[in-house]
């Protein structure tokens, strides 16, 4: 069972990745919000998929509704429309997902 330090710095970590994933794609977008912006949208993005997750449990429905209100949080932060956001989340979910699944290989088998 992981400790609550070990939990702490995979939470930091991929926080930060996905604070530097969502930059990346809001500048390739033209936002000129900063990495500020960025790593709160990625806070929100926590706290609303795991709210999402405790009161409705880790279903399909859990994730729509977490993924629902985090576009509603990106298209607030970012001060851009529903389509420009649910593109940018979408990106953002690819490039998180091929982050993920090679992040841990890097440093080879534990």
């Amino acid at each position: 069972m992981a400790t609550l330090a070990a939990t702490a710095v995979f939470f930091i970590v991929g926080l930060i990745v996905s604070a530097i994933i969502i930059y990346v794609v809001t500048k390739l977008f033209g936002e000129r919000e900063g990495i500020g912006t960025a790593l709160l949208a990625a806070l929100a993005g926590a706290i609303i998929y795991a709210l999402a997750y405790y009161f409705l449990g880790h279903g399909l429905l859990a994730a729509l509704i977490g993924g629902f209100v985090w576009l509603l949080a990106l298209g607030s932060l970012y001060k851009i429309g529903w389509l420009k956001a649910l593109v940018v989340a979408v990106i953002v979910w690819i490039v998180a997902a091929i982050v993920g699944f090679l992040l841990p290989t890097v440093v080879g088998p534990l």
